[in-house]
């Protein structure tokens, strides 16, 4: 490692070249490093030396690091020949003279400068010491050298002028580079060592490879007339695991079975592959499973028959590949093309072929079959609020249970996302397919625990007899998803069959999403405006817009018939801009104080876009943003409650109020109080009825609700009040503001605007 000697072992003039290869890049650094040494000491020395001492010494300096530059940069190709004993030695020399050159500022200088000076010059001789052994860690007999030099006249000089402390420090410090730079170089060499030998075994393994593809792929092999091995190729001998001349002479078949050779239990493709060679017949790329080493392995043979110059049988030639990575390959693909990865049930091509089965069955027994489609209830909310992972586990254990119900007769499956699917091959009874429904519901309702979480899930299914209700496995299927829809409107939780009356209902549907699609062009949206007054004085304080959809071929559709139909097409967030814009631009004209509410999904707000559409309704309208109250629900935070919140901050920066709709029939956490400082609560007209009737929990949840937005500084507003009686329970349980049909029902923006300049209205702004 040092260069000293070279071991009797090993090619040590090539590793040599390989060490001293790393000073030519280097070499600049040094060069660098040295001289901007020199400038430093001489200006250390420049007030107590004469000059003339001093450019002396630079130049000896300067003379050493260019000749050592120039030997450096000699040694750049080092990597590609080999280094001989004269190159070493020069280098040596070279970090000697280097060493006594840098060992003169203090052996010769150090009696003539103040002590102050000897401790800096000491510094810059040390940081040298360090820089050596930094940049030249292949080469650390020269860092010896130039360290042992340098460092051993320093601390000759200091023992000689007294200050012992510092000769103590100079040969600990020196101690340290000697260890430091041994230890770095053993690394250096140990770490080329290592990469020589990856690149001899990267040109071993190129030299194969390009022997293989230049030589023969296939094994080859002959047989006699008794089917007897005569020779096989020395890459068919490697692959049986014997020497080419131990299998000679052994039956063919016998040689490539293995131990089921012993226990005549042969594989039917060796079964085959016998009977061929019997029959004396040419087989090509015939498949067969063998045993070698006690390992089964696919193999690919292919073989004719031989007959000699007068049509005598002469054995058989032929030739053979192992096949079994794109067996076991192209077995994985079949698997993952009919089984779901995530759950390991069969996936949706699996259940269409088991259903195929099932209807070719029943119409040849004139029997029935049956298919279910199960979705998970309030799955979404799990994936959304606890994340995919939770999600995906939830999915493996429903499966799991999905598993345990199952008999020989059903066969379950995941069709995608949180959708599942059970064929009943003989539906005969059909009691059996609601009792199967029944099982699966129960079961999937069941808690479960994961990652410390307990979870409720449900179940919706929809199911379908064939033929009954389909002849073929679309028609079926989709038979039970308009069953399955109808469980999902029901509440879930819940089996329904499939009726014919459902397929007249989704055809409605489809229209009416075809229409829907089309009303904003076709201008047919208005928006209906809803009083909100003052409980005490009765004046109007602002309006709820609520939209209204007058279809041209439908005529009027209530928004519970559309709404969740806008939502499930995703076309609510261009409605829902519409309404924005309008109802912005109709309340302009209305009295400053007036304000305007409208009501936004889950999928409104979560859109990027919303704050910026609420932004340019503004600025067309040149209503001000004060005006502007955006209503949501607590639904919207169980999506994605983090982006929920940060949509909601941005619109209260604006300017803008935000009222919390029908707080108390959902899940009502008041998290959401304490974290969004909503403008209004709004409390559900159920609760009004429930108050005015004397209904105890209606009443106390008023005065709760009154009481806790009291104490956070927002508004209540009433909503449903229809009678007299319910407005004053109102009024007395404390609510500031009241929405209901007693005031004014929804009515057209021109409607609205006339009531601000009837007597009525001015008689009680006056009051007010």
């Amino acid at each position: 490692m040092l260069g000293l000697s070279s071991p009797a072992g090993g090619d040590w003039a090539r590793l040599r070249g390989l060490q001293y290869s790393s000073l030519g890049s280097a070499a600049s650094i040094r060069l660098a490093t040295q001289g901007a040494a020199v400038l430093a000491t001489a200006a250390l020395l420049q007030r107590q030396i004469h000059v003339a001492a001093i450019l002396g010494w630079a130049a000896m300096v300067a003379a050493t690091l260019w000749q050592n530059f120039r030997i450096d940069r000699s040694l750049a190709d080092a990597d590609q020949r080999r280094m001989s004993r004269h190159e070493v030695q020069t280098l040596m020399v070279g970090a000697v003279v280097n060493g006594l050159a840098w060992a003169m500022p203090l052996g010769c200088f150090g009696l003539f400068i103040a002590p102050q000076a000897q401790i800096k010059i000491w510094t810059v001789l040390a940081m040298l010491m360090t820089a050596s052994a930094i940049l030249l860690p292949a080469v650390p007999m020269s860092t010896l050298l130039f360290a042992g030099i340098v460092g051993g006249s320093a601390a000759v000089y200091f023992l000689f002028a007294g200050i012992y402390d510092m000769a103590g420090i100079v040969l600990a410090f020196t101690a340290t580079i000697f260890i430091g730079a041994i230890e770095g170089g053993r690394r250096y060499i140990a770490t080329k060592i290592a990469e020589a030998g990856m690149l001899e075994k990267d040109e071993v393994v190129s030299l194969l490879l390009r022997e293989f593809e230049e030589g023969e792929a296939d094994w080859l092999w002959r047989t006699d007339t008794a089917r007897r091995v005569r020779s096989v190729s020395p890459r068919f001998a490697y692959a049986l695991g014997r020497d080419a001349a131990e299998a000679e002479g052994m039956p063919f078949i016998q040689l490539i079975a293995g131990a089921a050779w012993e226990s005549e239990q042969l594989p039917s493709s060796l079964h085959d592959l016998a009977e061929r060679l019997k029959r004396r017949e040419y087989f090509s790329n015939l498949l067969v499973r063998v045993t070698v080493g006690g390992e089964a392995r696919w193999w690919e043979l292919s073989g004719a028959p031989r007959f000699d110059e007068h049509g005598v049988f002469d054995g058989f030639r032929g030739v053979g590949s192992d096949v079994t990575e794109a067996r076991e390959n192209s077995d994985k693909i079949a698997w993952l093309a009919r089984y779901d990865t995530l759950t390991g049930l069969p996936n949706r091509m699996m259940l269409t072929e088991a259903l195929g089965d099932a209807l070719a069955y029943a119409e040849q027994w004139r029997s029935r079959c049956a298919f279910l489609m199960i979705d998970l209830d309030r799955f979404k909310a799990v994936n959304d609020t606890l994340g995919h992972v939770v999600g995906d586990q939830l999915l493996a254990r429903v499966s799991d249970r999905l598993k345990e119900l199952m008999s020989e007769n059903e066969l379950c499956g995941r069709l995608g996302g949180d959708e599942f699917a059970v064929v009943i091959r003989d539906a005969s009874d059909l009691g059996r397919v609601d009792r199967v429904a029944q099982q699966v519901i129960a079961r999937l309702s069941q808690p479960y625990e994961i990652d410390h979480h307990t979870l409720y899930v449900g179940a919706s299914i929809g199911s379908a007899i064939g033929p009954r209700d389909g002849s073929t496995v679309e028609t079926l299927m989709r038979s039970a998803d308009l069953a399955l829809y109808r469980s999902k409107d029901a509440g879930g939780n819940a089996h329904f069959t499939y009726e014919p009356a459902l397929h007249a209902h989704a055809e409605e549907r489809r229209m009416l999403e075809f229409s829907l699609r089309r009303a904003l062009d076709r201008n047919e949206f208005s928006l209906a405006y809803q009083p909100v007054v003052d409980a005490q004085s009765e004046a109007i304080v602002g309006f709820e817009a609520l939209l209204r959809w007058n279809c041209a071929e439908q005529g009027p559709v209530t928004p519970a018939k559309f709404i969740p139909l806008a939502e499930d097409t995703r076309l609510m967030v261009p409605i829902g801009e519409w309404v924005l814009q309008t109802a912005c631009r109709e309340a302009k004209n209305w009295p400053e104080h007036v304000r305007v509410a409208v009501n936004v999904s889950g999928e409104q707000l979560l859109d990027p876009n919303f704050a910026a559409s609420i932004v340019g309704a503004l600025s067309q309208s040149g209503l001000s943003p004060r005006r502007l109250e955006i209503e949501v629900t607590e639904s919207i935070f169980l999506r994605d409650a983090g982006l929920a919140r940060a949509a909601l901050e941005q619109i209260m920066g604006l300017g803008c109020g935000v009222a919390l709709d029908d707080f108390g029939t959902g899940y009502s956490s008041l998290g959401y109080l304490r974290k969004l400082r909503f403008s209004t609560i709004k409390v559900d007209r159920s609760f009004v009825h429930g108050a005015a009737t004397g209904n105890p929990e209606s009443l106390a949840i008023i005065r709760a609700v009154v009481a806790m937005a009291e104490s956070l500084g927002m508004s209540t507003t009433a909503e449903g009040a229809e009678t007299e009686k319910e407005v004053e329970v109102i009024r007395k349980l404390g609510c500031r503001r009241i929405q209901g049909y007693f005031f004014g029902r929804p009515m057209p923006a021109k409607e609205a605007e006339a009531l601000f300049r009837s007597p009525l209205y001015l008689a009680r702004q006056n009051v007010a």
